[in-house]
């Protein structure tokens, strides 16, 4: 072989050997890789220079929600590596790209409340979502909460009940057995993204626990003549929405003056507030009605021969409240203070001669006409507006389950159904033109069919809770016009 090729090959060897012995020996540097959504936007030469410089760029941030450090995006991971290049980017490089595309984040906390399931339309269970909120300090959500809770128990009973001062029940009275929150409810320190809504006050945040928003309630000016039950139901809230939405007025009977602006906020409460009471008080029980006919008198003729006088029961019963609302009453004891006297009506029968007219016309509906349809007169809940629906009748609790309802009125007997609200239900079409409906009935317990006529005071079925009923009530209603079918629904109370 030519000694000239021999000297190339040789040259070109060590060429190689000194070329990989300079590679080798080149120093490895430790750097930060930064990944944004576990994309790779480069390396950066230190990770506590990066996270400096995006707290040094965030100065509004801090001022804004009053917090001494500004972190990088949750979406955003820095991971050591150890690597021999050299092609570092800035952090201003860095900073550039993720800006505007993940949000920078503060320490907080994240606090998830899981709802209560309900029901469609069709009666089918719907899970609950978990709404999270993030608060800056943890004090915020507990005082916003007990702020919400005093929203539907008087700060004075919740104050008597925390520290266990609660006055003892002597002959009538109430005491709170149980305050509990239903709702599962988590709170973790956390790192919080600053484009999420984060509550930075109890007054914000006790706003959203009761109406489900921030956002300005609608108002109303007082006009003469207004009352506060008139204001409420004509805005379709009910009047403890409106107490609870305008803290400064006391109570229903307050004074309201023209020109004063109210609030009027429908309650969309995100957690479930349960109170538990034991109550005893007293109950007028209704007299019986007993009718003696006088065959000497003509039919036009009626006259009270003794007049009724009302019982009295002492009755202790366990309440239970879910934000306000009384969704469970039971009767536990009954002690009769006073018997109630019977009240007895001579009716004439003798019929007028033929073409005889008396003048009297047609029979008018007053105060008293219906007869009460149940053996207790404790109402659990009144006909009115709340949280935004019509609640059409009149819910009565703590006679038992199974205990007789009675007819309110002769007349014809048009539905016996079940609805999935309604549960097991009982309309009757009286000769006045108006209906009752008789709703939540026991299972098995309705004692008449479509088409039989039925008197006044005649049992026609058992108190239950079938339906939509969180404890065993009847659901009373008075309609002019058949219900849900182009009838409006009354307030049964104003016929008594």
């Amino acid at each position: 072989m030519n000694k000239k090729v021999i000297m190339m090959i040789m040259l070109g060897i060590a060429f190689i050997f000194s070329t990989g012995f300079t590679e080798i020996t080149k120093t490895p540097k430790t750097v930060y890789r930064v990944y944004l959504k576990g994309k790779s936007l480069g390396l950066i030469e230190s990770k506590e220079s990066f996270e400096n410089y995006i707290d040094k760029k965030q100065a509004e941030i801090k001022k804004k929600y009053n917090v001494n450090k500004v972190y990088v995006p949750t979406d955003l991971d820095i991971v050591k590596e150890i690597t021999f290049e050299d092609n570092l980017k800035s952090n201003k490089d860095i900073y550039d790209e993720i800006k505007d595309i993940s949000p920078f984040t503060i320490n907080g906390y994240t606090i998830k409340i899981k709802g209560i399931d309900s029901k469609d339309s069709e009666g089918k269970t719907i899970k609950a979502k978990t709404n999270t909120l993030y608060v800056t300090d943890k004090k915020v959500f507990t005082t916003s909460v007990e702020k919400t809770v005093q929203s539907f128990i008087s700060p004075e009973d919740f104050n008597n009940y925390a520290n266990d001062t609660q006055k003892e029940i002597k002959d009538t009275g109430t005491i709170i057995d149980n305050i509990y929150i239903r709702n599962k409810i988590t709170i973790k320190k956390d790192k919080i993204p600053v484009d999420k809504t984060i509550y930075q006050t109890e007054e914000n945040l006790s706003k959203y626990l009761l109406f489900g928003t921030v956002e300005p309630q609608a108002t109303y000016t007082i006009k003469d003549g207004d009352t506060i039950s008139d204001v409420a139901f004509n805005n379709k809230i009910s009047v403890e929405e409106f107490l609870i939405a305008n803290p400064e007025l006391q109570d229903e009977n307050s004074l309201l003056s023209p020109g004063q602006v109210v609030t009027l906020g429908i309650l969309k409460p995100q957690i479930s507030i349960v109170e538990e009471d034991h109550v005893v008080k007293d109950e007028e029980q209704n007299y019986a009605t007993k009718t003696e006919e006088d065959p000497n008198q003509y039919t036009s003729y009626s006259e009270v021969k003794q007049a009724g006088i009302k019982g009295l029961n002492r009755v202790t019963q366990k309440v239970q409240k879910v934000n306000g609302e009384t969704v469970s009453l039971v009767s536990i004891s009954q002690e009769v203070l006073k018997e109630p006297v019977e009240e007895i009506v001579v009716k004439g029968t003798k019929q007028p001669v033929s073409g005889w007219s008396g003048g009297y016309g047609d029979l008018i509906v007053t105060k008293g006409m219906f007869g009460w349809p149940a053996t207790c007169s404790t109402v659990s809940s009144g006909f009115g507006w709340r949280w935004g629906t019509l609640h059409d009748g009149t819910d009565i609790a703590g006679c038992g389950y199974g205990s007789n309802i009675f007819a309110a009125e002769s007349g014809e007997v048009v539905t016996v159904s079940y609805k999935y609200d309604n549960g097991q239900y009982i309309t009757i079409r009286h000769d006045n033109g108006y209906y009752t409906m008789y709703a939540h009935l026991c299972s098995g317990c309705t004692y008449v069919k479509v088409g039989d006529r039925v008197q006044r005071g005649q049992a026609i079925g058992g108190m239950g809770q079938t339906g939509f009923a969180t404890g065993v009530h009847l659901h009373y209603a008075i309609w002019t016009g058949p219900p849900y079918a182009g009838g409006t629904a009354l307030n049964a109370m104003n016929f008594y």
